[in-house]
């Protein structure tokens, strides 16, 4: 890709996820999009990302990129990991978006769309087929089917993304945090441990 081309579509990608993140992924105008990406045609949406659904999956893409690295180095130590290290796997890259302004537009994105995942159904979002994400959550669903029959496994873990991704928008959307970094994480991470594990109800 020719050097400008690659320049305007990280403009795109970054104002796209700018006002995706403050006004939602369907109330966000493209036409706004591509002025705060500095451009003049409104047709630049299309022809780098095909359309505005293919920017929304581009800048999730990349968030997803971001953390790759880290979730992949991490499995090696995991086969025979219990629950709560299972559940600090996949919540701490995600919780490190939080440093950076593109991981703060990156979660308020996600959050809007963590209903479709699919994880009630079985299945998982085509986004995230074949990365070390994907390998966590099938973990999780291990360690969870090992005292939780399917159906509240799966139930559990879908309310868990919710809390999860809930949690961490609310917290890049606001500046008057009780906790520092460390201890938020922390404290996500042993939330999510005590709710997936509570007792089977009657």
């Amino acid at each position: 890709m020719p050097r400008n081309a690659a320049e305007t579509r990280d403009k795109l990608l970054s104002a796209g996820a700018a006002l995706f993140a403050a006004h939602g992924v369907d109330a966000a105008r493209t036409r706004d999009i591509v002025h705060l990406a500095g451009q003049a045609n409104d047709s630049a949406v299309t022809y780098h990302f095909g359309s505005r659904r293919g920017l929304l999956e581009a800048i999730l893409r990349a968030g997803v990129d971001r953390m790759e690295a880290t979730r992949s180095a991490d499995l090696a130590g995991l086969a025979d990991a219990d629950l709560r290290a299972v559940v600090a796997a996949v919540v701490e890259p995600i919780a490190a978006e939080l440093h950076t302004t593109q991981g703060r537009d990156f979660l308020r994105i996600v959050v809007q769309v963590a209903g479709h995942a699919g994880v009630r159904a079985g299945s998982l979002p085509r986004l995230i087929h074949h990365t070390a994400l994907a390998a966590e959550l099938d973990l999780l669903n291990e360690r969870c089917r090992a005292f939780l029959p399917e159906p509240l496994a799966r139930e559990r873990i879908a309310a868990t993304i919710s809390f999860l991704t809930t949690a961490l928008a609310d917290r890049a959307a606001r500046t008057d945090h009780l906790l520092d970094q460390p201890a938020f994480t922390a404290n996500l991470v042993a939330m999510l441990t005590a709710a997936l594990s509570a007792p089977v109800p009657e």
